[in-house]
């Protein structure tokens, strides 16, 4: 092998690894250095030819840009992570990271990086930083033609920490002012319900009828707050008189497996949640108990499910679990499709130099043994997969827009009451390219899957009058710091 070709090794840590665990394997096999010897011979081709000279950062990119090329091509669902990646994923994983708590944004006007809202309970919030503040300055930096994600990386770190914001506010005299806040651990709920409390935004209200006890709890994620935040929902909602739930799987990816089965087994006191199948056919099977079951009896609490083409992994978990034990009536479009489990592998590194691969290793089946993967549907039953709901309640392209818009609106505070005054600004109704607001707001949001579920629990309870409106849960395209 040429000296300029064994030199990537030295330069590219993610290849050094690779390569190491195959060379000095005992026998090495030919075809698995030879394979690994394409690689770092292309790499070493494009450091020599190539019209310009490649700095250290831009071949580290090459580099995972063609692992991860490869592992798309085997499974999209698996992908290499860098030290940077990799800390991203396992805070979204824990449901939580150290920040301050701001939705952020950037101001086009100015390109400085504007507060979309605080998040309730956060140093941000608490420090009184409302919507709509510009941050000019983080501890000194301009932040003026920063990206978002660059100046998340200046807001984040560890929890204790402090970090320095220079806050322009309009109207204020003088319009800046430096606020140091102290990085806290800012929890990612993903439970929510259908508004925030006017008296204490942190808190949500659960009832969408309260006259018939009808509750409403959203998951937007599962990570490892998920099942807790649940359960503690579920128990309020029944100690305020409820009798039954709509529990909104809609536009939910999924997560981690664990919180899934911890997610169905509040609901089912046996029977099987769902089963896992490895490379060799090897079955794990995940069970419900008895202990820790709530929201009964079955018969007089009964459960909506909503699920539509965003609905995917651990959410068709849950939903096809209640579905099979017909402990739900599952309401809406039918799921995504995704069978597959994803299990982290580290590659071993520290600090910056820390990688791991996230690799599909299993697939997953419903309690009846039905496949749920639209890739991997049987040739005998090409239309077996994902999840089809009871009742089908499709949406149109134009009400999905509005459905974004409201679940904006729904997550979205002005800041501290006592900061922002008894009659805060509403929330924004954000514009579209040609800048014009999204949606029509003369005309009033009907969310016809969510009231069909509404419908149908009121005739199982035998309750009577409507319910009021409330929207569909999508979270915005926003960067949390």
């Amino acid at each position: 092998m040429p000296l300029r070709n064994l030199a990537w090794f030295l330069v590219v840590p993610a290849m050094v690894g690779l390569a190491l665990a195959i060379c000095f394997s005992a026998p090495p096999p030919d075809r698995d250095y030879d394979r690994v010897r394409q690689l770092v011979n292309v790499l070493a081709e494009v450091d020599a030819n190539f019209y310009r000279e490649l700095t250290e950062k831009e071949k580290q990119q090459l580099v995972e840009s063609m692992i991860n090329g490869g592992l798309q091509k085997l499974d999209q669902h698996s992908e290499y992570f860098n030290a940077e990646q990799l800390k991203r994923f396992e805070s979204d994983a824990q449901g939580s990271f150290g920040g301050v708590g701001i939705l952020l944004t950037i101001d086009p006007p100015t390109k400085f990086l504007k507060v979309n809202h605080p998040t309730p309970g956060t140093p941000a919030y608490d420090a009184g930083i409302i919507a709509d503040d510009l941050i000019v300055k983080i501890d000194g930096k301009s932040t003026e033609g920063l990206t978002v994600p660059d100046a998340r990386k200046l807001v984040v770190g560890e929890p204790g920490t402090p970090v320095k914001l220079t806050i322009r506010r309009a109207g204020r005299n003088p319009a800046d002012e430096e606020v140091t806040l102290t990085r806290a651990q800012i929890a990612q709920h993903p439970v929510s319900g259908v508004r925030r409390r006017t008296d204490d935004p942190s808190k949500w209200e659960w009832f969408l009828d309260k006259a018939n006890g009808i509750g409403y709890v959203r998951l937007s994620a599962f990570n490892e707050l998920t099942a807790k935040e649940l359960k503690a929902a579920v128990e309020e909602i029944e100690r305020d008189g409820g009798k039954a739930l709509v529990l909104d799987l809609r536009d939910n990816p999924g997560g981690l497996l664990t919180q899934a089965v911890e997610v169905v087994d509040l609901f089912l006191t046996e029977g099987k949640i769902v089963s896992t199948r490895n490379r060799n056919n090897k079955e794990r099977v995940f069970e419900a108990k008895k202990d820790g079951t709530i929201f009964l009896p079955a018969e007089q609490r009964p459960i909506a499910v909503l699920v539509n083409d965003g609905s995917a992994s651990a959410s068709e978990i849950v939903a096809a679990a209640l579905q099979d034990h017909k402990r739900a009536v599952v309401i809406g479009e039918r799921s995504y499709g995704k069978g597959s489990v994803q299990k982290l592998l580290r590659l071993g590194g520290q600090g910056d130099q820390q990688a791991a691969v996230k690799l599909t290793t299993e697939t997953y089946w419903r309690p009846s043994g039905v496949n749920i993967d639209r890739v991997r549907a049987p040739e005998d039953a090409p239309d077996q997969w994902g999840v089809k709901p009871d009742i089908n309640v499709p949406m149109t392209k134009d009400e999905k827009i509005r459905a974004d818009v409201e679940q904006l609106r729904i997550h979205w505070v002005a800041g501290k009451p006592d900061v922002v005054g008894p009659k805060p600004p509403p929330a924004p109704n954000p514009r579209g390219l040609d800048g014009k607001p999204l949606v029509d707001d003369s005309k009033p949001f009907v969310d016809q899957p969510l009231n069909k579920a509404v419908e149908v629990l009121k005739k199982s309870i035998g309750g009577v009058g409507l319910a009021p409106p409330a929207p569909a849960r999508r979270l915005p395209e926003m960067i949390l710091g």
